[in-house]
């Protein structure tokens, strides 16, 4: 895979059941090149596999979110066809033309049916009427009273809360808003005899500096929410029992103490008693981007979780009699559907994007074709004797005998994990002739919460990031280097994003061993993280006091306290509006460095958010892979010489 491929990225995801269970209804995704974006259309086929997927709708930008009303007979979709924001629809499945629902200045979201299929209930953002001032030249100043105003891919939020609306699916009627208040109304989920609404929230008097969300019950034709849970811990992605008697939801455990594994649990409808079904897997199962919300089938849910790279489907019953047990094994589900017993789910592979199946039969083959690199698992010992799983690839063209330039990558959060999925990131630098290394250190997802938690701190709390993440990671090199004699040991580089970009600016400020690195959206100066991130203040989950607090202690894990000590040369990656790791984390590093006239890079992509990898426009994806290529050419396989190193600097650590 060359950088310009990312044009021809195509994969098909959102799998839903017809209630009768015969078709599928799914989304097909692409790039189109031409309109620098991404492209997205609905299509239908046979759960059964007897025939080849149709295209349902031709909107000429994205239809998304496909879904079935009780009946069968229509499917509303959320749409950008005709403006800018995306507004429901609702279309005939036996054709016709889509009728428009909403007229909204934000996307519409989170759309669910009725149960009589009468209305649908969805979420969107409300903007303050300030915003009716298109100028922003005479626009009224923003005020905010809560610390949640910002977040990293939306923006201001501050004056543009989420709230749930509903809507009639005959489009005799505007949307109604259901909520309102300063406060961030998610996931709502009608009750079986359609009467109430269940969704998320965050409504105590200091929400917005604490971590709690609970499940609320409001009247489907309006009236003040009622609080349905204790208060105590955090609670997503509601969905009510048949029965009307319980709700299914994600739960995790409250206050300012991460990571926590996420569970599945329900809830007493009428009380909000809750019963945790999972714990005993010692998994998260709340993946996060979140999939969906638990999927009853009968009298068991449907959920997926993180296990050793891997994305399964399990069932639990909901009665908490027995183990959850596997559904789907050792696959990475990236969607899944269930109903009347008959399940759908969207996967991918390490050499292709997602693809809809129906249990082992493949229903789409939407994936372009790429001459990909296969990943090969082992396992390397840290310095205190942990196991750490770990991949390499070979670079493609791959010549026994021949030695090659790796590439050690990292992955961000630190709670999340590598695994068998297609990451066009590695196929790309597998393609440009690099061996291409990863794997899960402590602080990882996918293991034990023991596993995840290893590296809170430092302090009482535990020993922090840059500790035995780091012994984990250059465990994995060391390994990787004994067992496989295509690596070329002068002529490593390193290399992340976000949570990986702090590791690999921590590498290079505790290590010469790596030739050259790219720190990508990097959180390298905690200190300036707490009060410019969009959640930096919640960093007292992991270190156990906020930054102001103990400023000390999180310039202990800075790696710009270490910068002087950095010889490797170094690319500093940054997104211009990255409300994550907020730009001053590059630009504080690279003046560091600049001034000790150290081989340093800055590259800033204008207008991109901390997801650029991933959802950035497709012209600055393709710059992004050809800056780093570019980068690691001269310093790895170009003709020209190391840079001589000078002498490094003593900084206590």
């Amino acid at each position: 895979m060359r950088p310009s491929d990312v044009y021809k990225l195509r994969w098909a995801d959102d799998p839903r059941i017809s209630p009768d269970g015969g078709t599928v209804a799914f989304v097909a995704w692409g790039v189109d090149r031409e309109a620098n974006d991404y492209r997205a259309s609905i299509w239908l086929v046979p759960r059964d596999g007897s025939g080849e997927p149709r295209r349902l709708t031709r909107g000429e930008k994205q239809d998304a979110a496909p879904r079935w009303s009780p009946d069968g007979t229509q499917l509303a979709f959320v749409s950008n066809r005709e403006t800018k924001a995306k507004q429901l629809y609702v279309l005939p499945v036996d054709g016709g033309e889509p009728l428009k629902l909403t007229e909204l200045d934000e996307d519409v979201t989170e759309v669910v049916w009725s149960p009589d299929g009468s209305r649908l209930a969805f979420s969107a953002r409300v903007r303050d009427p300030a915003y009716e001032e298109e100028d922003e030249r005479k626009r009224a100043p923003r005020r905010f009273e809560r610390l949640q105003y910002k977040l990293d891919d939306e923006g201001w939020i501050g004056d543009r809360r989420r709230h749930v609306f509903t809507v009639l699916a005959d489009g005799s009627s505007s949307a109604a808003q259901l909520t309102d208040g300063d406060f961030e109304d998610s996931s709502p989920a009608w009750s079986p005899d359609g009467r109430q609404i269940a969704f998320c929230s965050g409504r105590k008097e200091h929400w917005d500096v604490e971590v709690e969300r609970d499940v609320f019950l409001v009247d489907a034709e309006g009236g003040t929410p009622e609080q349905l849970t204790g208060g105590d811990s955090r609670y997503e992605a509601p969905a009510w029992s048949a029965d009307g008697s319980a709700i299914a939801c994600l739960y995790t455990r409250g206050g300012l103490d991460y990571p926590r594994h996420g569970q599945i649990a329900v809830l007493d409808a009428a009380t909000g008693e809750r019963k945790v079904l999972t714990a005993s897997l010692d998994r998260n199962c709340a993946p996060y981007p979140e999939i969906r919300e638990p999927v009853w089938d009968g009298d068991t849910l449907l959920f997926v979780l993180e296990d050793s790279g891997y994305n399964p489907l399990y069932r639990v019953r909901a009665d908490g009699a027995g183990e959850p047990e596997p559904v789907l094994g050792d696959e990475w589900v990236t969607a899944f559907d269930c109903v009347g017993g008959q399940i759908v789910h969207s996967a991918s592979t390490p050499t292709s994007l997602p693809e809809i199946y129906s249990g082992e039969r493949k229903l789409t083959e939407a994936s372009p074709s790429f001459e990909a690199a296969e990943p090969e698992r082992f396992t390397a010992t840290s310095a205190d004797g942990a196991e750490v799983e770990a991949w390499i690839m070979r670079p493609l063209g791959f010549e026994p005998g021949q030695r090659y330039p790796l590439l050690l990558n990292v992955h961000g959060g630190p709670f999340s994990q590598y695994g068998d999925r297609f990451f066009d990131e590695f196929q790309v630098y597998a393609g440009a002739g690099y061996a291409v290394l990863f794997s899960n250190p402590r602080g990882s997802s996918g293991y034990s919460e023991e596993w995840g938690r290893a590296i809170r701190g430092p302090g009482a709390e535990g020993s922090g990031w840059g500790s035995l993440d780091y012994e984990d990671v250059m465990a994995v090199m060391d390994e990787a280097l004994e067992r496989f004699d295509f690596i070329d040991p002068d002529r490593l580089g390193v290399l992340g994003g976000s949570y990986g970009g702090f590791m690999t600016s921590w590498i290079v400020s505790h290590s010469d061993r790596f030739r050259a690195a790219c720190s990508e959206r990097s959180v390298n100066n905690f200190v300036l993280e707490g009060g410019s991130s969009d959640i930096g203040w919640a960093f007292k989950g992991i270190v156990g006091e906020y930054w102001f607090e103990a400023p000390d202690v999180y310039l202990q894990i800075s790696p710009s306290k270490y910068a002087a000590n950095i010889t490797t040369p170094l690319l500093v990656l940054h997104s211009e509006d990255d409300l994550r790791c907020p730009i001053g984390h590059a630009e504080d590093l690279f003046a560091i460095l600049r001034v000790l006239k150290r081989d340093v890079e800055l590259v800033i992509f204008p207008a991109e958010s901390h997801n650029l990898s991933r959802t950035g426009s497709p012209a600055h994806r393709e710059m992004r892979f050809e800056a780093i290529l570019d980068w690691f050419e001269r310093k790895l396989i170009g003709d020209r010489k190391p840079t001589e190193k000078p002498a490094a600097v003593s900084v206590e650590t």
